[in-house]
């Protein structure tokens, strides 16, 4: 298989990972999981899987850690990695794992709002790419007004592939009002993801160990999260993993989504670039869209559909603005080197 071919069906696989992230989460948490025991297995999980890959690989070149440094990591893993994951374990118990998926195509757009009010983006709104990102950041903030606040018609698989009765304990009423709460709470943690990308590019050039870095921001999360779940919960029967779905979607998510998936997209970014990776996010919506309703007999509706769109547009208007600066730039940097 030629190499194109092979980054179109990595991003597939890749976006297929995530949808199953997305449903087994929300799988777990019905059938009773704590949504804060869930992320600390999880980092768990994670950090045990990536220690042996970031010795092995970063061990004899990985610079020296100052105290300095280790104080960033453990702010940004705090607000990116920890609270941004309790946040939307808490969500996705009020919603569903479309929505999760849909408000995700966000991330871009988020992360361009965050990186210009830090003043590492610049908006031109005189210019066609700032018209653009413009459109984009519209487009985005209209998509979460639909998915929070408009559902209309419905759609409802009745047989369901897996079959299960919800948990009283963990399972949230569907009133409009808990579905806006999970809606904005969706919007809250991928904006602390956001917040996440924008701060770790400063620290990463004190640390510039990719693996190493990710390591240990897992690690710090892993205590971060320990913390926060026993504080929510004292009960040690809640703590205990038996061989049902809450272990299987820990494991996954730990294994596969912060492990192998983590691999998939550095081999896409090398390979195609950053853009053609985030331009492959919608997949994600689509395919969580359709195996939640057969899945877990997760009702489709019209709001969904019409919020996942303008969020679409609003990731491709942010993406088409910013890959157009960027060969305006280019082309400017070889005319003036030709002179």
């Amino acid at each position: 298989m030629e190499g194109n071919n092979k980054a179109y069906v990595v991003v597939i696989l890749v976006q297929a990972i995530y949808s199953a992230m997305f449903i087994l989460s929300k799988a777990a948490f019905d059938h009773g999981m704590n949504n804060f025991i869930f992320v600390f297995y999880r980092q768990a999980f994670a950090t045990v899987v990536l220690i042996p890959a970031a010795f092995f690989f970063e061990r004899k070149t990985a610079p020296p850690l100052s105290f300095v440094t280790l104080c960033q990591m453990f702010l940004i893993s705090l607000f990116g990695i920890t609270l941004s994951l309790d946040i939307n374990g808490i969500a996705l118990v009020y919603t569903s794992p479309t929505l999760a998926s849909a408000i995700a195509n966000s991330l871009p757009v988020i992360t361009f709002i965050l990186a210009l009010l830090l003043r590492i983006e610049t908006l031109k709104v005189k210019t066609g790419p700032g018209i653009a990102k413009l459109i984009g950041v519209v487009a985005c903030l209209g998509g979460v007004v639909i998915l929070a606040f408009y559902k209309g018609p419905q759609w409802k698989i009745h047989h369901q592939l897996i079959g299960y009765h919800k948990s009283q304990q963990n399972h949230a009423p569907s009133s409009s009002g808990s579905w806006i709460k999970g809606c904005f709470l969706q919007l809250l943690s991928i904006f602390f993801w956001g917040l996440w990308i924008v701060l770790q590019t400063f620290v990463i050039k004190n640390y510039p160990s990719k693996l190493l870095f990710t390591t240990l921001q897992c690690f710090l999360s892993t205590i971060q999260s320990f913390v926060i779940a026993i504080a929510v919960e004292r009960d040690m029967e809640q703590w205990k993993l038996g061989w049902n779905i809450g272990l299987f979607a820990v494991a996954y998510c730990g294994i596969v989504v912060s492990g192998i998936t983590f691999y998939l997209q550095s081999w896409v970014v090398e390979k195609k670039g950053a853009v053609f990776l985030a331009m492959s996010n919608p997949l994600s919506l689509i395919i969580t869209l359709f195996a939640s309703a057969i899945l877990l007999g997760k009702i489709i509706t019209l709001g969904s559909i019409l919020g996942g769109l303008a969020l679409v547009l609003g990731l491709y208007c942010v993406l088409w603005g910013k890959s157009r600066e960027q060969m305006s730039r280019a082309s400017l940097d070889l005319e003036q080197a030709s002179r």
